[in-house]
């Protein structure tokens, strides 16, 4: 899958952020264990994965849900190209 880089790198996911209201989120795990991530809206959870160690899960999400997990996550939004 081709990507187009929507906006800059979040470098830590430990707090909860909306990744720039991004619609699709590249999510890589830079540590050596899995990490939860959890997708909110407002306190109402939508949803939880583990990414596994130096894994990488693209999250699909409306602009105003939030995404949360550990520090060794590294999130960026993006969109698909052809």
């Amino acid at each position: 899958m081709k990507i187009k880089l929507q906006g800059s790198q979040v470098n830590s996911l430990a707090t909860a952020s909306n990744v720039g209201f991004a619609q699709l989120v590249r999510v890589y795990n830079s540590t050596a264990a899995d990490i939860g991530l959890t997708q909110k809206e407002g306190a109402t959870v939508i949803g939880t994965i583990t990414i596994p160690s130096k894994g990488i899960e693209y999250i699909e999400k409306m602009p105003a849900q939030t995404l949360q997990g550990g520090a060794g996550l590294l999130a960026v939004s993006i969109a698909k190209t052809s």
